[in-house]
């Protein structure tokens, strides 16, 4: 059995979702002039250096460390930049992945059998069922390429929290940080056999600030204080009890591209939004709620 995340780690993951939201917007906006296996190579190349010069390695194998680099930082963003580039909108994408959630709770049962508890899984499906009710008030033509690889950054994913939580190291940072040693390199060789030497030239030649402001963000703010809270959360308390949290990401991503390019949402796309909270909301706090309840004499 799962137990419940404490108050204040709930707080912080709640924080985690917020910079999560907002960084579909700004990768989006980074993007403009940048291949997309170029701009996570970048991104990635701010993360690592030079935090794994002062940083010390966690006491994990590299093994560990090269796998969960591999599915939740090479894999997730590998297919998620590639999505954005090939028309993935980005308040659509913030709600696609979070399809992970429910990915992670199958994958922790399955791979590590962590049993979530009745209230968990009634939160998740509450969660899918308002994720699918935004879904489908979104509406709009969006390329399949690019729908099934938003799926395929999911399932990554989901699979890295696995990884992370069976790692279980207590410094998330230091996990973020030299698990991503993984990552610029090969994204770098595989954007160079799929664009060409002379666009990846072209690319770091006429960087533009967005480009620089962009790659910042996603790297100080989603992925070095982003990953290390998460890695940390996950370190301590079950994969089930974490990942539902991330289901508060589409109405922060959704709301982002509202105010920043004009996505209006619809009202179908509002009332999903406030049955996903309310499953976050059960998955997260049900078992304090149940535990509150008065016994009978």
């Amino acid at each position: 059995m799962v137990t419940p995340v404490p108050l204040k780690d709930a707080l912080l993951a709640v924080l985690v979702m917020l910079f999560w939201g907002v960084n579909f917007v700004v990768i989006d906006w980074g993007l403009h002039g940048v291949p997309p296996l170029v701009f996570v190579a970048l991104r990635f190349a701010l993360v690592v250096f030079p935090a794994v010069l002062f940083i010390p390695r966690p006491p994990v194998r590299w093994r560990s460390l090269m796998l969960v680099g591999s599915l939740m930082s090479l894999g997730q963003f590998g297919f998620l930049y590639t999505s954005l580039a090939l028309g993935m909108p980005p308040g659509l994408a913030s709600l696609v992945l979070q399809i992970q959630a429910a990915f992670t709770v199958l994958i922790a049962f399955l791979a590590i059998g962590e049993r979530p508890r009745q209230h968990q899984v009634a939160g998740v499906v509450l969660g899918m069922v308002g994720l699918g009710i935004v879904a489908a008030g979104r509406g709009g033509a969006t390329p399949w390429a690019a729908l099934l690889l938003s799926l395929g950054a999911a399932a990554c994913w989901a699979a890295g929290n696995v990884a992370s939580r069976r790692v279980g190291t207590a410094s998330g940072l230091s996990l973020t940080v030299w698990s991503g040693t993984i990552v610029p390199i090969p994204m770098l060789a595989l954007a160079l056999v799929v664009n060409g030497p002379a666009e990846v030239g072209h690319a770091f030649a006429h960087l533009t600030l967005a480009n620089l402001a962009s790659t910042a963000y996603t790297a100080c703010l989603a992925s070095l204080l982003g990953y290390g809270v998460w890695n940390s959360l996950l370190a301590r308390h079950s994969a089930s009890s974490v990942a539902p949290f991330s289901l508060l990401v589409p109405p922060v991503g959704i709301a982002t591209a509202w105010l920043v390019q004009g996505e209006r949402p619809t009202p179908l796309v509002l009332v999903g939004g406030v049955v996903l909270l309310a499953g976050v909301g059960w998955t997260s706090l049900g078992a304090r709620l149940v535990a509150r309840r008065p016994v009978p004499a």
